[in-house]
């Protein structure tokens, strides 16, 4: 499916992908081969990735930090954004996923963009800053493990430049933060972590529903 929205009826997901979406060729033979994962889910949809790449384009971005790699389609639609001398700081503990994302890289002609840091994301969040990194960001994204997303949102904020934006995935967890009967440690995570970033004077964010919701936050 190139829309992945548990809030659009079917019809509506179909009329988008028809007539709002290009998809690269090998961004599409990524999403295929992706698909016949039994963690496909984890997937972005490619109106995300269009999405995605459309913001780095506006705000003329040429870093961007990834939290969660998975096979690459979100990294991949990013570093096709970015202008030539582009980077891209890629964090994930997966030497399977991410051989897929290193494939399609090369493909995508992008992989000299895209240092890849094969470690828990809190280590690496945690050498950027302590390297002199803070502020140094212009546009990340956050989709790995929801345990530690608040560890990971409260590194990746002092990464980021002013008006640098941080995009956060899964944000609605499939409609369960609404739910007042669910209440597992993953969605209370999130539901809690979407409460801070409400709240949050260092930036400025808004909720958008496509795919399983994503937070856009710009910092102050």
């Amino acid at each position: 499916m190139l829309v992945k929205s548990f809030l659009l009826p079917e019809p509506l997901q179909h009329y988008i992908a028809a007539n709002w979406i290009h998809e690269p060729e090998h961004l599409e033979r990524l999403r295929i081969e992706t698909s016949e994962l039994k963690n496909s889910g984890m997937q972005i949809g490619p109106d995300q990735g269009v999405l995605m790449g459309i913001l780095a384009k506006l705000i003329g971005a040429k870093r961007y930090l990834e939290v969660g790699v998975f096979t690459g389609y979100s990294s991949t639609s990013v570093a096709l954004a970015l202008p030539d001398d582009g980077e891209i700081v890629a964090c994930d503990v997966s030497d399977e996923f991410t051989s897929m994302a290193r494939k399609y890289w090369a493909e995508a002609g992008v992989a000299g963009k895209v240092s890849l840091h094969l470690a828990p994301a809190v280590e690496t969040l945690d050498r950027l800053l302590a390297e002199g990194h803070v502020g140094s960001f212009d546009m990340a994204f956050i989709d790995a493990d929801k345990p530690n997303y608040p560890n990971y949102y409260e590194r990746v904020v002092p990464l980021l430049r002013p008006n640098g934006l941080l995009l956060i995935d899964n944000v609605l967890w499939n409609g369960k933060v609404a739910d007042p009967e669910a209440n597992d440690e993953d969605t209370n995570i999130i539901r809690a972590l979407n409460a801070r970033i409400h709240n949050d004077t260092r930036v400025e964010a808004c909720l958008i529903p496509i795919g399983d919701g994503l937070t856009i936050a710009r910092k102050k």
